[in-house]
């Protein structure tokens, strides 16, 4: 709760949706980022080796 009262006072009670769409916007990307590392669609024939 505290956490909240403080998040509310610094951004202000009208930022706050764009800060929650902002905040899923991430959420997602990272799950998508992790379903790619666990299934590679084309493994990475790029890599130079030394």
């Amino acid at each position: 709760i505290l956490i909240v009262l403080v998040v509310l006072l610094l951004v202000g009670g009208r930022k706050i949706p764009e800060l929650m769409k902002g905040v899923g916007k991430g959420i997602r990307s990272f799950k998508e980022g992790m379903e790619e590392n666990k299934n590679p669609k084309e493994p990475d024939n790029n890599v130079d080796k030394k």
